[in-house]
């Protein structure tokens, strides 16, 4: 396996449609060979045997009907064809991210996490047993398609999905750059399946994308921890401030519809806002054999407010940032309960080309929270909002006030606001003038079916990310009031 494999990686069920890579850092690997051989060492010698005992008679049950379907199946069946079958039983009995991963796939287990790779860029998982898209990535060629969180995958090239694990759907999803790939998709709401055509890529992941809200509020995104994602979202934070001139005041941190990725990148995220403590923690299946992760020391910025943006598509390495600056009081967790995929992954060579990626450890936040299953839970619940209907709505409890009389006086002490008041005078209304257009569509029977349309982000308009900068500017102001009572008392 190459260097790359060996990274720690925390990515939910399958990335990409093209595996960014799996595998758990050795030392706690090994650590859970040793607790294994431990645990074996110090059974008393009844239980060995009766353990023993059951192993055997289990084998020898197994054997029987191997050599039976073998002889007396309808039709001719080659022996590593059931041996695989058996083992892929076996491992999806555990959990979802536990799979025997054959030559075909064993092989796109290879691929590095440059941030460059072929397929669609979807992560998918399981969901009620079926085929469920968990986010697609921002600007692949899934997202431009239009797919979404939650639309489920009913078939691949026309064949069903159903009974289909997650490894054989992502070896089916990819292929060549240029080749097309056949989504049969289904989303609540619509009336029917819809086939979606997706041309496959060389997927290059532009992981963080950042943008000044307005003077001194700034916002970053981060869409993926690939291996250089602190070191862009650092620059991120600097580039905002030398464009500012001057400190921001908080910082939007957007963690939504992140589906993870490298385990040390997360611990180097979250190094950007604490410099001391712990970040994560991973406990296998013996308990006393625990590998902690602490905050790098020399680059966190404890003087930026941040609120964190979180959704049901923030998942893993995204949850370990948001739950570790949640326990260390760092942050201000803004959105919707996160995915909730708490566990840690190894892959283990066979041989032969072919392998085996088995969970063997959870991860644990700062205060030893799991948040297996349950997510991480935002200090603030905000649902998120089309901002065209907030729009319509917000219409309609506008007030007539002084300054949109004709002929109102200007403020003449602010010379800037009387020259504006002066300008406005004659000048359509944004709003009026968009009404105006729905009024000519809806006149031309052009109403557009966007269905399939890509997600859109933009932050000055994304209604979480307005009420996440009033948060921190109510964080600003209740920190004045405590200055000012804090002066008074003395």
């Amino acid at each position: 396996m190459n260097q790359a494999s060996k990274k720690i990686l925390t990515f939910c069920a399958v990335l990409t449609v093209s595996w960014l890579g799996l595998a758990f850092g050795q030392s706690i690997a090994k650590q859970v060979i040793l607790a294994t051989a431990e645990a074996a060492g110090d059974s008393s010698s009844g239980s060995s045997v009766s353990g023993g005992q059951d192993r055997y008679e289990n084998l020898e049950l197994f054997q029987k009907v191997l050599h039976f379907v073998e002889n007396n199946y309808v039709e001719e069946v080659k022996n590593k064809d059931l041996v695989y079958g058996a083992i892929k039983g076996m491992l999806e009995t555990l959990d979802p991210h536990s799979n025997f991963l054959t030559p075909e796939i064993f092989k796109d287990m290879k691929i590095d996490t440059s941030g460059k790779f072929g397929g669609l860029g979807v992560e998918i998982g399981m969901k009620d047993n079926v085929l469920t898209v968990i986010t697609p990535i921002e600007d692949t060629p899934a997202w431009k398609a239009g797919l979404k969180p939650s639309d489920r995958i009913i078939k691949i090239n026309d064949e069903s999905t159903k009974g289909m694990s997650l490894t054989e759907a992502v070896s089916k999803m990819r292929g060549k750059k240029g080749s097309e790939v056949v989504l049969s998709i289904y989303r609540d709401g619509f009336e029917r399946v819809k086939e979606v055509k997706i041309i496959r890529d060389i997927i290059k992941i532009q992981s963080v994308k950042f943008e000044e809200l307005e003077p001194q509020w700034g916002y970053v995104r981060l869409s993926s921890f690939n291996e250089n994602a602190a070191a862009d979202v650092k620059k991120a934070i600097e580039k905002l401030e030398s464009k500012g001139g001057k400190k921001l005041k908080g910082l939007i941190f957007d963690l939504r519809y992140n589906p993870g990725g490298l385990l040390d990148q997360a611990v180097e995220v979250t190094s950007l806002f604490i410099d001391d403590g712990v970040v994560v923690s991973t406990i296998g299946r013996n308990k006393d054999q625990k590998e902690v992760k602490y905050a790098r020391k020399g680059v966190a910025r404890k003087d930026l407010p941040v609120a964190i943006l979180v959704n049901s598509s923030t998942a893993s390495a995204a949850e370990i940032v948001a739950g570790a600056l949640q326990d260390h009081h760092r942050a201000i967790i803004v959105g919707n309960t996160t995915f909730g995929k708490g566990s840690v992954q190894t892959v283990m060579d066979l041989g032969k080309d072919i392998g085996l990626k088995l969970t063997i450890a959870r991860y644990y936040t700062p205060s030893g929270r799991s948040i297996q299953e349950k997510g991480v839970v935002p200090d603030v619940m905000l649902d998120d909002y089309d901002p065209k209907l907030l729009a319509e709505a917000k219409r309609k409890q506008e007030f007539l006030r002084e300054k949109d009389l004709k002929g109102h006086m200007a403020n003449k002490e602010d010379p800037e606001d009387a020259a504006a008041a002066k300008a406005k005078k004659e000048e359509y209304k944004k709003e009026e003038l968009e009404m105006i257009g729905k009024k000519k569509d809806k006149k031309d029977g052009k109403d557009k079916d966007d269905d399939m349309e890509p997600m859109k982000f933009n932050p000055k308009e994304d209604f979480q990310v307005k009420e996440a900068v009033n948060l921190l500017k109510s964080f600003e102001v209740f920190n004045k009031l405590t200055v000012k009572e804090a002066a008074a008392a003395k």
